[in-house]
């Protein structure tokens, strides 16, 4: 950490020791609600997922899937990856990057491909979509429409990334994980996870009571996903219009927020964030589009979300060069990076 960085550190640390000693109440609020959040919702829906993702993982790893291999070719995975990207589209954050890192710190994986893969195979699991999302919806068949709208964008994020594999090399196994292993690894990922989710809330109490309240429902419920998926997602019910909290909740459950990232560099360490954010950008501009259609459908009500086929092309241009922009910086990251 170099100078300036350390002095940065130690100017947010100083400030948020004033904003604790100065509303410590809000403060204590929100770390409660964050844990209260943990084990209602956090810790029920995603700690069996880290259990059986890390047993599934060890079991297949080196092993063909010879039905998942054209997938694995779309995204540009090395041969034997299949089972990485399978763990990543189901296990929820941050169960994907974790196995990912996991599988090249074993040496089953190149430090080119895993930090390409970051890109596109950690994503919100169907235990945090069917266990949190069904009660927003009148029409329970938004979140499975969610759920396959965000495993689409996430393929074609994967599909759109530079540097694909040119190697046929299939991926060394290694020893069995034993369900007592795969429950001690599972506790620390879990650890950690819950650890940002209170931190995230008590952050964004404390954000709540000096200036949200300044912006509007929609805005509030938009900065608050920014920060921290559960939270945000949550805060959807706050919006009358069913057709806007299905399209912000895709945009949610694809950029993950500030607190999924905090997780994934957590349990990355030293592989780096690799092409996580360039390929979260990609993947969310996928999702609001593709979102934005589909509740034109389920949602054929609300008119108010309808655009003019002028403002559908222009906003399809602005993803276009949105896309090429990051499609070069991803690039120029990724050599950099190797």
């Amino acid at each position: 950490m170099s100078r300036n960085q350390r002095t940065a550190v130690a100017i947010l640390a100083a400030l948020g020791m004033g904003v604790l000693i100065l509303d410590a109440q809000s403060a204590l609020a929100g770390a409660r609600e964050g844990v209260q959040l943990c084990i209602q919702t956090v810790i029920p829906a995603l700690f069996p997922f880290f259990v059986v993702s890390i047993l599934l993982t060890g079991a297949l790893a080196g092993q063909r899937i010879p039905f998942f291999r054209p997938v694995g070719k779309f995204c540009g995975l090395p041969t034997g990856g299949e089972a990485l990207l399978l763990v990543g589209l189901l296990g929820g954050y941050p169960v994907g990057a974790q196995v990912v890192a996991q599988a090249y710190r074993s040496g089953r994986l190149s430090r080119t491909d895993a930090r390409r893969m970051l890109g596109f195979c950690s994503n919100a699991g169907p235990a945090f979509l069917f266990g949190m999302l069904l009660p927003m919806f009148d029409n329970k068949e938004a979140v499975w429409v969610l759920w396959l709208l965000h495993l689409l964008s996430a393929l074609l994020t994967g599909a759109l990334l530079p540097g694909k594999s040119q190697t046929s090399v299939i991926l060394h196994g290694e020893k069995q994980i034993s369900l007592p292993q795969a429950l001690e690894r599972a506790v620390g990922v879990m650890g950690i996870v819950s650890g940002w989710v209170v931190f995230f809330r008590m952050l964004i109490a404390v954000f709540q009571r000096w200036f949200l309240w300044l912006l509007p429902a929609a805005g509030q419920t938009a900065l608050i996903g920014l920060l921290e998926l559960s939270n945000g997602c949550l805060e959807l019910n706050a919006l009358p219009s069913q057709g806007m909290r299905f399209i912000l909740c895709s945009g949610f459950l694809s950029i993950g927020g500030l607190c999924v990232t905090m997780q994934t560099a957590s349990v990355t360490q030293g592989l780096g964030l690799g092409m996580y954010l360039p390929g979260k950008a990609i993947q969310t501009v996928f999702s609001l589009l593709l979102s934005y259609i589909c509740q034109m459908l389920l949602f054929p009500a609300e008119q108010q979300l309808y655009l003019s086929w002028s403002a559908v092309v222009l906003l399809a241009v602005c993803v276009l060069l949105i896309l090429v922009v990051l499609k070069k910086s991803s690039r120029n990251f990724l050599k950099a990076a190797v």
